[in-house]
């Protein structure tokens, strides 16, 4: 689910808000409200700025066996504006099959907003991925479009051998092969290293993260994590009483030495399954809040 929400969703927006933004940051970069989600930012913005330096979750791909297939469907809502952004509505599906030796995901983001300057905007994303569940493997594909026009289609697959040197092969926008930092994870097993680092009591981690929705290779992330239990707000949804959850919020930086501030922010309540609701997306000129509409776990393959 971060990995989604990350770039995937900011580059749909980013022609929404071309002006740069008065710190010299990029247009879409988050500043969100509330305490908890600021309480990252210091750690955050230092692990940016000293990329090099070693992280607390540069580690093998961690096991995502504890992860289920679910369809989520969330309603999407204008939490705040900082001007530009007049409204903003829409929806999101994600839908995650247990394949037995791969998951599978296919997640759809439809956003309409109006803006000062440019009208009414409907903005579109399809992302999906095919990825084996030691960590090795991920098939991608990722088309967001603006009005019906396609503005990025980006696709390839990526490899990790078993001492965690990785490398990228783009197919689109345009073909080319990047090499990919040790320790980078691919989307299921960076949900993975979340919950495991949550479920354990630590405070943070680090890891890289490549999820094929743009052509820049791996990213970093700065990962927040406050509590973990029974939930101490309402669940949304009945299959999710009896799972443990905690807050978590991600911030997600480019690796390039300017990288000081992150790219996108994003915070929200995780389930021990993998399941996701509350969510806060800034993008910086504007904050959406996530509502999980409806929830649906299919049962596991008898034949895995």
């Amino acid at each position: 689910m971060t990995a989604f929400l990350r770039r995937h969703a900011r580059r749909a927006f980013s022609h929404i808000n071309p002006t740069p933004r008065p710190d010299g940051g990029r247009p879409f970069r988050a500043y969100l409200a509330s305490a908890f989600l600021l309480s990252a930012l210091p750690s955050a913005c230092l692990a940016a700025a000293h990329p090099s330096s070693p992280t607390p979750a540069s580690a093998p791909a961690t096991a995502t066996s504890t992860l289920v297939g679910q369809r989520a469907l969330y309603d999407l809502s204008l939490a705040e504006s900082g001007g530009n952004t007049l409204s903003a509505t829409g929806s999101m599906t994600y839908v995650v099959r247990d394949t037995c030796s791969a998951w599978s995901t296919q997640q759809h983001l439809d956003i309409q907003s109006a803006t000062r300057n440019g009208g009414a905007v409907n903005m579109v994303s399809d992302y999906t991925t095919l990825e084996s569940k030691d960590g090795r493997h991920l098939v991608f594909r990722t088309v967001q479009k603006s009005n019906d026009a396609v503005l990025q289609v980006v696709s390839g697959e990526a490899n990790v051998d078993a001492q965690g040197h990785g490398v990228v092969q783009y197919e689109k926008p345009i073909k080319k092969t990047l090499k990919l930092p040790e320790g980078t994870l691919f989307p299921m097993a960076h949900t993975a290293a979340i919950l495991a680092a949550a479920q354990r009591g630590a405070p943070n981690i680090a890891p890289l993260l490549f999820d094929g929705t743009g052509p820049d290779g791996a990213q970093e992330t700065y990962i927040t994590l406050l509590g973990w239990g029974p939930p101490k707000d309402p669940v949304t949804s009945p299959t999710l009483t009896n799972q443990s959850a905690g807050r978590v919020h991600v911030a997600f930086f480019s690796r390039t030495p300017d990288s000081i501030l992150p790219d996108y922010e994003i915070g929200m309540r995780y389930f021990a399954n993998g399941v996701s609701d509350m969510l806060d997306m800034d993008f910086g000129d504007f904050r959406m809040r996530g509502t999980l509409h409806s929830l649906t776990l299919p049962p596991r393959a008898a034949h895995c």
